[in-house]
């Protein structure tokens, strides 16, 4: 049985750490699926004023030999120390438009009938006229490590983000694992903070000269560091012994050369996410 099912909303792995599954013992052969759907409030950027609420899957599935697949990342579980968790890592990152929507696989799917509903306040934002940053996919890895069978560190490296893929992130947290709050309840909590490079902080946070030409934002240009810090709170509920519902909280504040960007308009941004999921 998971120690933590943290599940996961499909697309939403780039506005989070994300956590990767912890070791999930199984028979040679077999494996352990969640598919659900959820619904998610969110800030449409990182430091964006406005939010976005919409429905998105819940995908979450670990094979015996270690494979996982958690939301839109993907990784493999490579130790035999119960205390230990490490191994390849691999997310994809949404894109980013110039109205902070993802939208499709670099934007050619649906973007101007999704845009075109936006209210005047959602349209002019502070992303009006910068460069849409690509979507990307990140590769790493995760090493995780056991203080006690309830307490685990965690920690993702991941590069290749930003339109030059030389953007680099580091998530370091640590996780309280879950806690029996009833018979058919669960109850984790979450704490830690994002660091990354230059390449990353410009390619999300920066305004460069000709992005600063066409959006009227000052030109910026920040340094690596110190990016967010973030508070969670994760509560499942288990309906029957396939059904589960799993209900997020997460408060992230922007720090650090990101905090400070002229793209940012709220340095706090709140996530909140429930779905239900079926358990194969």
């Amino acid at each position: 049985m998971n120690k933590f099912p943290a599940l996961a909303l499909a697309v939403l792995s780039g506005s989070a750490a994300a956590q990767t599954p912890a070791t999930n013992p199984m028979p040679d052969g077999s494996r352990d699926m969640y598919v659900g759907l959820g619904l998610v409030s969110a800030a449409r950027y990182e430091g964006a004023r406005h939010s976005e609420r919409k429905a998105l899957p819940v995908l979450q599935v670990q094979w015996s030999n270690g494979v996982f697949v958690s939301g839109m990342s993907a990784g493999m579980h490579l130790s035999r120390d119960p205390r230990l968790e490490y191994g390849p890592l691999v997310e994809l990152q949404r894109r980013r438009d110039d109205a902070g929507l993802g939208g499709g696989i670099d934007g050619v799917q649906a973007r101007y009938s999704v845009v075109s509903l936006l209210s005047a306040d959602v349209r002019d934002n502070r992303l009006s006229g910068m460069t849409p940053v690509a979507t990307r996919l990140l590769g790493g890895g995760f090493l995780n490590y056991y203080l006690t069978p309830d307490w685990r560190l965690t920690g993702n490296l991941l590069a290749g983000a930003g339109n030059g893929r030389d953007g680099v992130r580091l998530d370091l947290g640590v996780q309280r694992l879950a806690m029996q709050a009833g018979p058919h309840h669960q109850v984790s909590v979450a704490a830690g903070l994002g660091l990354v490079n230059a390449a990353y902080n410009r390619a999300f946070f920066g305004v460069s000269e000709l992005d600063s030409l066409r959006s009227g934002n000052p030109v910026y240009r920040p340094d690596g560091g110190l990016k967010d810090a973030y508070l969670g709170l994760r509560w499942n509920w288990a309906l029957t012994p396939s059904w589960m519902l799993t209900s997020h909280l997460q408060v992230k504040r922007l720090a650090g050369d990101a905090r400070h960007s002229p793209l940012v308009e709220r340095p706090t941004n709140p996530t909140v996410s429930t779905a239900i999921a079926y358990r194969f």
